[in-house]
């Protein structure tokens, strides 16, 4: 038995919180997945994992082995990355996501930069607009914007975007500046179907609250709504970094300040702390150089 790669599998099955998301992150195949666990399990002569139809859970004993294997597969990939000559030349394949427009603005032109940099990588970087399990689809790092809810992730802040009101200085001279977010129930504002990015949260003296603004333009993808915003449709609310080339422009300007919530931080998150190739690391250490001078626009 490879003592080694059983150990791996079994870190692998502890982070991804279930058999098919290890088998999926690590190219195996479920068979595979759990015949290595057994033949570990009846090695060591414990039970690693409570296991039902439904769900996957560590033993007491397992929870002590977890943090125990991955001391020693640190070690190893230490070890490893100190003896190999290209350690400090990044090489092979590395997938990333991020959120799409934030990847396309921002991200897309990092990776290409690093690729260009190490001439022995490659990257794919994927986006979506929702949240994805690092670990049940096979990637390395993700760039996430707002507050972290996986526990099981390492997250490195980089940066932070503020969510923003805005309107054309057009708009602004014929409809008034508002002084209140209550102000925007008399005004046109600009939708996106969506989710968790949509209108409503202020702040004030403390209290969060929500304005339920209308208007006669909705899109269910961002950036129309942002190119609305600018041709002096309606007030718009975005992420700051979604409209930072037009405030630069002065195409945009920002109203209620005053009464924006905290700033989200934007993080680079990854599974856990070590095991990381020397090409993740390289990665995470480049984004952090770049991205970090990233800040959110002032009005």
């Amino acid at each position: 038995m490879d003592k080694f790669k059983a150990m791996q599998t079994f870190v692998r099955i502890a982070d991804a919180g279930s058999l098919t998301g290890a088998a999926r992150g690590m190219g195996s195949s479920l068979p595979a997945v759990v015949r290595a666990l057994a033949a570990y399990e009846r090695e060591l002569g414990v039970r690693l994992f409570q296991r039902t139809t439904r769900r996957i859970t560590l033993t007491d004993e397992g929870r002590q082995h977890l943090e125990r294997s991955r001391q020693v597969l640190a070690a190893l990939e230490d070890a490893e990355s100190a003896l190999s000559a290209g350690a400090a030349t990044p090489s092979g394949q590395l997938r990333i996501t991020a959120p799409v427009l934030f990847g396309q603005m921002y991200v897309a032109p990092l990776v290409t930069r690093f690729v260009q940099q190490h001439a022995g990588m490659g990257c794919s970087l994927l986006l979506f607009d929702r949240v994805v399990n690092l670990l049940e689809e096979g990637l390395d790092l993700g760039i996430r914007i707002g507050r972290m809810e996986d526990s099981s992730l390492v997250a490195q802040p980089i940066g932070q975007v503020r969510r923003v009101v805005v309107a054309t200085p057009d708009l602004l001279r014929r409809a008034g500046v508002p002084a209140h977010p209550r102000d925007l129930l008399r005004a046109n504002c600009i939708r996106v179907l969506s989710t968790r990015t949509g209108w409503g949260d202020f702040q004030e003296n403390g209290r969060v609250f929500q304005v339920p603004v209308t208007g006669n333009l909705e899109f269910n993808h961002l950036w129309p709504a942002v190119q609305a915003c600018a041709e002096g449709a309606g007030f718009g609310m975005f992420f700051s970094y979604q409209v930072e080339p037009l405030l630069a422009q002065k195409k945009l300007r920002v109203v209620l300040q005053d009464y924006e919530l905290a700033p989200r931080p934007i993080s680079i998150v990854y599974p856990h702390a070590r095991l990381l190739p020397a090409r993740t690391r390289a990665f995470i250490a480049f984004a952090r150089s770049e991205l970090t001078r990233f800040r959110a626009p002032t009005s």
